[in-house]
C-alpha cells in the first residue's frame, strides 16, 4: 500500500460523506433560511423556534432519501471490502 492508494481511499471516503450528508444539510439550510426570514419579518427572536421545523425537515429527508443513502453507503463499503486483497499486496 503506497501513499497514493491511501490518498485515493481517503478522497473517496470524503466524497461519499459529502454526497450522503448533502440532502439533510440542504434541507436544514433551506428550512433555517425560511424560518429566519419569517423571524425577521415578524420580529420574533426565539432561538428555539428553528429547532422543530429543522428536525421535521430532516426526518422527512431521512424518510425520502434514506434508502438511497443506505444503498450508497452499502455499495461503498462493499467496494472497499472487495478491494482489500488488491490494496494489501
Amino acid at each position: 500500500m503506497n501513499a497514493q492508494t491511501v490518498l485515493t481511499i481517503g478522497q473517496q471516503a470524503l466524497y461519499m460523506m459529502v454526497l450522503v450528508s448533502a440532502p439533510m444539510l440542504l434541507a436544514a439550510l433551506g428550512v433555517g433560511l425560511v424560518v429566519s426570514i419569517l423571524q425577521a419579518a415578524t420580529q420574533i427572536n426565539e432561538m428555539t423556534l428553528t429547532f422543530i421545523p429543522k428536525l421535521l425537515a430532516m426526518i422527512a429527508v431521512m424518510v425520502l432519501a434514506g434508502p438511497w443513502m443506505i444503498t450508497m453507503l452499502v455499495d461503498y463499503l462493499r467496494r472497499m471490502i472487495e478491494a482489500i486483497p488488491s490494496v494489501v499486496t
